[in-house]
C-alpha cells in the first residue's frame, strides 16, 4: 500500500431475498460485521450500498423506515464506527418534514457525521414515487488528507455531475448504488469512463440479491483515475478492498490532462444555446 494512501473497504451486501424484506436490525448487523472485518484488514473507511440500512425496493416500508439524519439509524451506525474505529458510509431514507430523500451519510471514526447527501437524479417510478430530489449536487468531506465526494447510483450516469465534483476538488468519488439487471454495463463500462474522464478515484458499491421484482447486478468496483480496475466483485456478498492514493492521483492528472485541456470558452456557449431553446 502506498504511504500516502487510504485503504477502503467496499461492502457488497447484505445478500437479500425477494421472499422477505430484511429488517433494519439485520442490515445494521451486516454493516457492523463488515466494519469489523474491514478495520481488521487495515481499512479506514467502509462504504456500503444505496439504502444499505433499510433496503431499497421495499414498497411502502420506506415510509415506516424513513427518519431524520440524526435518527436511530444514525445512532447505530455511529456506534458501529466508534466500536470498529472506522468511518462508515451508509444509505437510508431521510425524512425532512413531509419530504423523504434517498440519502447517504458518512460517519467518522469518532461517530460524528462528516457529510449527508440527497440523491439529485431520481431513477424510475419507484424513486420518483417515494422520494424528493435533492438540490445540492456537490457534497463532500475530508478523510485523512483526501477530498471525498458523494453521489448515489443514477447520479453517476450524468457526466456533468461527476465533472462538477472534479471542478470542486473531489479526489475520490464514493457512489453507493442499487444497480439492477439488466444494467450491468453501467458498472462495467460507464463507471470506469467517469473515473478516467474526470481524473478521480471512483468506488461504486452495489447491492446484491433481490428485492420485490429487482435482481441486483453486484459488480461493485474501485476504479483508479487512469481507468484501471483496482477491485471488482461478482454478483454475491463480498467485501472488497482498494487503496486510494493522492500521489497516484496527482501522477495520473499530470499524464492525462483532460481537465486542464478543456475548452470552457466553447462549452459555455453550448449551455447558453440550450437555455435559449427552452
Amino acid at each position: 500500500m502506498p504511504v500516502d494512501s487510504v485503504r477502503a473497504g467496499l461492502f457488497q451486501g447484505p445478500l437479500t431475498s425477494s421472499d422477505a424484506f430484511a429488517s433494519v436490525e439485520f442490515n445494521l448487523d451486516a454493516i457492523a460485521s463488515a466494519a469489523q472485518e474491514a478495520a481488521a484488514s487495515g481499512a479506514r473507511i467502509l462504504v456500503t450500498p444505496e439504502m444499505s440500512a433499510t433496503g431499497y425496493d421495499i414498497g411502502e416500508l420506506v415510509l415506516q423506515r424513513a427518519e431524520p439524519a440524526d435518527g436511530p439509524i444514525f445512532d447505530s451506525v455511529a456506534e458501529i464506527a466508534r466500536n470498529a474505529d472506522i468511518a462508515v458510509v451508509y444509505g437510508y431514507p431521510e425524512r425532512v418534514g413531509r419530504d423523504i430523500y434517498n440519502s447517504v451519510q458518512a460517519v467518522g471514526r469518532d461517530g460524528r457525521s462528516l457529510a449527508n447527501y440527497r440523491k439529485t437524479h431520481l431513477f424510475g417510478a419507484f424513486d420518483r414515487g417515494h422520494y424528493t430530489a435533492g438540490d445540492t449536487l456537490v457534497v463532500g468531506f475530508d478523510l485523512e488528507g483526501l477530498r471525498c465526494g458523494l453521489l448515489i447510483c443514477y447520479d453517476v450516469e450524468f457526466p456533468e455531475a461527476v465533472r462538477a465534483h472534479a471542478d470542486a476538488g473531489t479526489q475520490w468519488l464514493i457512489v453507493p448504488t442499487g444497480l439492477m439487471m439488466p444494467f450491468g454495463h453501467i458498472a462495467q463500462h460507464v463507471v470506469p469512463a467517469r473515473a478516467y474522464e474526470s481524473q478521480m478515484y471512483l468506488t461504486y458499491v452495489n447491492r446484491c440479491g433481490a428485492e420485490t421484482e429487482l435482481t441486483y447486478c453486484g459488480l461493485s468496483c474501485a476504479i483508479s483515475p487512469d481507468g484501471r480496475e483496482l477491485a471488482r466483485a461478482s454478483d454475491g456478498r463480498e467485501l472488497l478492498f482498494a487503496d486510494i492514493s493522492a500521489g497516484s492521483l496527482a501522477h495520473s492528472r499530470s499524464v492525462n490532462t483532460h481537465l486542464d485541456d478543456r475548452r470552457l470558452d466553447l462549452y459555455s456557449d453550448l449551455h447558453t444555446s440550450r437555455e435559449n431553446r427552452r
